[in-house]
Formats: C-alpha cells, sequence, structure tokens
C-alpha cells in the first residue's frame, strides 16, 4: 500500500466515469484485431476465436473490477497482447487449437505460481531484458511488416487507413489505433457489403475446449507466452502504478491475474495480465485530482470491457467479413510503436547487442523444430550466446 491508497474510501465521480469509459473503448478497439488474428494463427475457427475474444474481454473487466474495488487502487487488466501476436506467429502445435488450451492452461498456472512463488517470479526478473524485448521484437516483426505488404495488395483501402493513423498519432497518440479502424469501418463500409447480424450472433456464445496437453506446445507456447506476458505486460503495469505513487503487492496482482487467465483458458482465452498504457489513464490526474478516488476509473474500465465482450461474436463475424490485408493493417499499426520500444531496448546494452539480435533474428525466422516454435528457439539461443560471451569475459 502507498502514501497514495485510498484505503478510507472515495467517492464516485463522474470524471472518473468518462475516464473508465474512454479506457474500455481505447483498450479494446485498439488491439480486438492483434487477438482476434493470433487466436486464428494457433487454429482456432471463427466461433473458438468469437468465444477466446468473449471470455478475455469478459474476465479481464471482472478482474480489473475486482482488483480495483479491493485495493482502492486503479488497477487496470488488459489481455496479453504480445502474447495473442505470439500464437499468429507459432503456428498450429500439436493437437490443433485444443493443444493451444492445454498451452493457455498451463501458462495461468505459471502466472499463479510466480504471483504466489518468489523464487519464480525471482527467476523471470532474471532473464536478461534485451533479451526479453528482442525476443518480442521479433515476435512482433511480421504483425509490422503487414501494412506495408497491405499496401501492395490493395491500396485503396490501406492507405487512408494509414495516412489517418499517421495524423491521429501527430495529434493525439492515444487515439490513433481507433482513429484508423474508424476509417477501416467507414471504407469498407463504402466499398464492401456490410454482412448481416442475425440476433444470434448478438448473443454470447462461449465454447468449451477440451484441453490437450503435449511437451511441443508446453514448451513452445506456454513458456513464451508466460515470459511475454509477465515481462512486458504485468512488470511494466507495476511499474506504471508505481509512477503514480501506488505501491501494491505485486505477488497477489500477478496469483489474480493467473487465476482468470485460467477461468479464460477453456474458452479460448490465452492470457490476461496487468495493463500499462490504459493503466497510465487510469492512474493519472486525467480520472480524477484525488489519488484516492481514481480507482473508479479502472472500475468502470472493466464494466465497459465486459459489455464490449458480450459482443464479440458480432465484432468477429464483421472482421470475418472485410478484407484480410485491411485487417491485419490495422494490427500492424497498433503494433509499431511497442515493437520500436522493444528493438530499441533489445539494443541498449552494447555487450548484450549480438545475443540480442540471435534472439530477435530466430525469433522472427517462424522456423519452428520438434514441434516447438521459434520464439523458445531464439530465447535459447540468445541465451547460450550471452553465456558464452560471458565465459570468454
Amino acid at each position: 500500500m502507498s502514501d497514495v491508497t485510498a484505503a478510507k474510501g472515495g467517492g464516485f465521480s463522474l470524471q472518473a466515469v468518462g475516464t473508465g469509459v474512454l479506457v474500455a473503448f481505447i483498450g479494446f478497439s485498439s488491439s480486438f484485431a492483434v487477438v482476434l488474428q493470433g487466436l486464428a494463427g494457433i487454429g482456432a475457427t471463427q466461433a473458438e476465436a468469437a468465444s477466446g475474444l468473449m471470455v478475455l474481454s469478459v474476465v479481464m473487466g471482472l478482474s480489473g473490477i475486482w482488483l480495483s474495488l479491493r485495493t482502492r487502487m486503479p488497477v487496470s487488466v488488459a489481455w496479453s497482447t504480445p502474447g495473442a501476436a505470439l500464437l499468429a506467429t507459432t503456428g498450429v502445435v500439436e493437437g490443433g487449437f485444443a493443444g493451444a488450451v492445454g498451452a493457455f492452461l498451463i501458462c495461468g498456472v505459471l502466472i499463479v505460481v510466480a504471483g504466489l512463488w518468489k523464487p519464480l517470479g525471482r527467476w523471470v526478473s532474471a532473464i536478461p531484458v534485451s533479451l526479453a524485448n528482442a525476443m518480442l521484437a521479433g515476435v512482433l516483426l511480421t504483425f509490422c511488416l503487414a501494412p506495408v505488404k497491405a499496401l501492395a495488395e490493395g491500396p485503396a483501402l490501406t492507405l487512408p487507413v494509414i495516412i489517418a493513423w499517421a495524423l491521429a498519432w501527430r495529434f493525439k497518440r492515444l487515439y490513433a489505433i481507433p482513429v484508423a479502424l474508424l476509417v477501416a469501418v467507414v471504407a469498407i463500409a463504402l466499398t464492401t457489403d456490410m454482412p448481416a447480424v442475425t440476433p444470434d450472433a448478438l448473443l454470447p456464445q462461449p465454447l468449451f475446449i477440451t484441453p490437450v496437453f503435449s511437451v511441443g506446445a508446453l514448451v513452445g507456447v506456454a513458456l513464451p507466452l508466460f515470459i511475454v506476458t509477465m515481462a512486458s505486460q504485468n512488470i511494466p503495469g507495476i511499474a506504471v502504478l508505481h509512477a503514480n505513487g501506488y505501491r501494491p503487492q505485486p505477488g497477489p496482482l500477478f496469483a489474480t491475474t493467473g487465476v482468470f487467465s485460467l477461468l479464460s483458458a477453456p474458452f479460448g482465452g490465452h492470457a490476461v495480465n496487468l495493463a500499462a498504457i490504459t493503466a497510465a489513464l487510469c492512474a493519472g490526474e486525467d480520472a480524477h485530482p484525488d489519488p484516492g478516488r481514481r480507482y473508479w476509473a479502472a472500475v468502470i474500465a472493466g464494466i465497459g470491457y465486459v459489455v464490449l465482450g458480450l459482443l464479440a461474436g458480432a465484432i468477429t463475424a464483421f472482421v470475418a467479413a472485410i478484407p484480410a490485408y485491411l485487417f491485419l493493417t490495422v494490427a500492424g499499426l497498433a503494433l509499431l510503436a511497442a515493437f520500436g520500444s522493444a528493438l530499441t531496448d533489445a539494443m541498449a546494452r552494447v555487450e548484450d547487442r549480438l545475443p540480442a539480435v540471435i534472439t530477435f533474428v530466430g525469433t522472427a525466422s517462424g522456423l519452428s523444430f520438434f514441434g516447438i516454435g521459434s520464439a523458445f528457439w531464439g530465447l535459447l539461443g540468445g541465451l547460450a550466446m550471452m553465456a558464452l560471451l560471458r565465459w570468454r569475459a
């Protein structure tokens, strides 16, 4: 707990409501395309991807509400966007999407253990930052190339989206992806027959997927997903809260997001975690001048995520009807900033640069061996090179 905690309680405010609604819209619209692409990339059908998107949005909303009300701090929870990008580059694993669900369950268990058992949390923190960021950059590269490729495939639809994104980024970065998404929707409405949305599509349709467990999915999906989620989401999420004066105990927060990840996994959800960017909105002065009342922004954002999640079927049906390259363009633009940040941090230390390059290239290659994806092999190669260089030194 910190000097800023609202242990004595804080009142509800319209300012916090406005911030919470904005956070829910931005958090959902800026990365749902990445989540759908990740689930489809690892073998989910349209119905399974819709179920995964729905349950992820609902559980991240519920967990954010629970943690914020329990701690009286603005604890914002999000789905693992880098984790979804990892899934898209991993490809179908042994057992198909059911095998991926088994990996999601194992990842959730690891997150819970990392929160409850301090040695595991320390081991994750001990992974060199340069290599963790290099792995993340390698995962994101394929997505970030999508807007460039889309220009060749459909310039008439792609170029307005990219221009709108660039202009919005210039004046208000936070709105860049929602603006790009809005322009994409308008472009589709003007040039494509909009899909008919049946009443059934508006109803939540969670699908239970019986998990299949395999060594390949454990090593190639569960472990990289766990590392990416912890290193690029949970740890930065705690840092954002600290930067705004809040001092929660990290372990219980990690464990809670792990439990909610476990609840979402059988229905196709890969992982939820502490948010970073949207957390800064909820924890900052825009939510309320009084730090003790800002937690209401995270509560309202959680409610917004639950509502948006219940509409996942209609959203997925719409996405399935639009040109794939336009869908990938929005997803790629959403990840450009994260890619730049990860690559910069990966190459920051001169002595770690070669191992980081090996990790980046190995991960970006997309190759798999023995059913294990490239993210694991890239990280393993970087660690081996780093150990060799330090041994020689």
